[in-house]
């Protein structure tokens, strides 16, 4: 159903998902075939997805939370008095500033919102371990009640703790983490098997080189990959394939296998 429902949209924003696990391959191909206007919002930029994206909101890491807030100041309408409470009470100015998101750039979604017919808000399985589910999961439950979005959710898991919502008390957010330093963005797709893809840039603040053979450190773990420059990158947010405790994004050190 969810693919009926993204292939009949004309205006699509997507969170919490850069596409890149394997089990998304099927949506991936579906969004890359899209026509309309399509707002993809993600701290890691696809490079596949370049052709087809009108516009690229790109955030700060762990800032989800943030991001809803501006997603329900943004999209939503006839609120109740507690909501609209809520919303008068936010601090746009600081979330935007500190989850790197524009409120121009919202601005500009909602004109592409409110020139759309059908209207879908995808939410990926970012957010699955984010330390702030909890009020994450109540703010999408509302965003789904008071705008016009159709809501497709790519974890199922996430899926049925929203329809499993019965109240609509959002917790004032918490101060936005900042995630500073060198991070991994942790997937489950082939073809990061053997390696940590990155930016030049991260090349350099890692002290690392292209195809250099490193250890990933990150909390206890320590796993053996090549290290490989990816032009499709930038910033300091690589991409590997791993499983890992809590949020999939982490903070990590590299160091080089034979130094």
């Amino acid at each position: 159903m969810s693919m009926d429902v993204i292939k009949n949209s004309d205006f699509i924003i997507s969170l919490a998902t850069c596409f890149k696990n394997d089990n998304e391959k099927k949506i991936l191909e579906d969004i890359k075939s899209f026509e309309g206007q399509f707002v993809f919002m993600h701290p890691i930029d696809n490079n596949e997805l370049k052709s087809v994206y009108s516009q690229f909101i790109k955030y700060e890491v762990g800032s989800e939370e943030g991001i809803c807030t501006m997603l329900l100041d943004t999209f939503t309408q006839n609120i109740d008095s507690n909501l609209n409470d809520f919303i008068e009470d936010l601090d746009i100015g600081y979330i935007s500033a500190e989850s790197s998101a524009g409120e121009e750039e919202f601005e500009e979604a909602l004109q592409k919102y409110q020139e759309a017919s059908s209207r879908t808000l995808i939410v990926g399985s970012d957010i699955k371990n984010h330390p702030r589910i909890e009020n994450i999961l109540k703010l999408l439950f509302v965003i789904k009640k008071y705008s016009d979005f159709n809501l497709v959710v790519l974890d199922k898991e996430i899926e049925n703790s929203i329809n499993e919502i019965n109240d609509e008390n959002v917790e004032e957010i918490d101060d936005l983490s900042s995630y500073d330093g060198t991070i991994s963005y942790f997937v489950s797709n082939d073809e990061y098997v053997d390696n940590i893809n990155a930016s030049q840039s991260f090349s350099r603040i890692a002290k690392v080189q292209d195809n250099d053979e490193v250890y990933v450190c990150f909390d206890d773990k320590k796993l053996k990959k090549i290290f490989k420059i990816d032009e499709n990158l930038s910033g300091t947010v690589a991409i590997t394939n791993d499983t890992c405790d809590g949020y999939n994004f982490k903070k990590v050190k590299l160091l080089k296998v034979n130094a």
